[in-house]
């Protein structure tokens, strides 16, 4: 798929610098903007909001040296809420 960097930001309603630092890691897509980032690339949205979301929380806990410990209970929270709400 050839798509130009100003096609892709004028879809998702921002400059193409503002894209560019988005791609470069210096600054974070918003949720809105991976919605439609995902029907542009015909990717599953599911998959991008994984990606998204999992980017943010590193960017939280990065220099927390109890993160992996944080994920793990974490893990098991959002396990039991599944299940208390019936989303095994």
């Amino acid at each position: 798929m050839d798509l130009l960097q100003q096609d892709v930001a004028s879809q998702l309603d921002i400059d193409a610098p503002m894209l560019s630092k988005i791609e470069n890691g210096e600054r974070n897509a918003k949720r809105e903007h991976v919605s439609l980032l995902s029907k542009i690339l015909k990717l599953p949205e599911e998959d991008l909001l994984s990606l998204w979301l999992a980017d943010k929380i590193y960017n939280i806990i990065k220099d927390q040296s109890v993160a992996i410990k944080a994920l793990s209970v974490t893990e098991k929270e959002l396990t039991l809420n599944a299940k208390k709400l019936g989303n095994k």
